[in-house]
């Protein structure tokens, strides 16, 4: 589990999102962001949300700044 901090924090359900943790992947939930449609970004950000447990909009409100941590975070997971 990596706890990533936020340069940029969101409101979410009507609270300050300050870090989002992310777990390690499974094969499991690379399957499930593939099957969904859509461009290769929003396969990213369902993959990103579910390691979350986020909903994917939830990514969506994220500073590129802070996402960008998230997929550095995602890439060092897979390397």
């Amino acid at each position: 589990m990596e706890t990533i901090e936020l340069q940029y924090p969101v409101i979410i359900d009507g609270v300050e999102t300050r870090n989002i943790a992310l777990r390690r992947p499974l094969v499991r939930d690379r399957l499930i962001a593939e099957k969904g449609s859509g461009s290769d970004v929003d396969k990213e950000i369902r993959l990103i949300a579910n390691l979350a447990e986020m909903a994917p909009d939830h990514i969506e409100q994220l500073d590129m700044a802070d996402y960008v941590k998230l997929q550095e975070c995602l890439a060092n997971f897979l390397s």
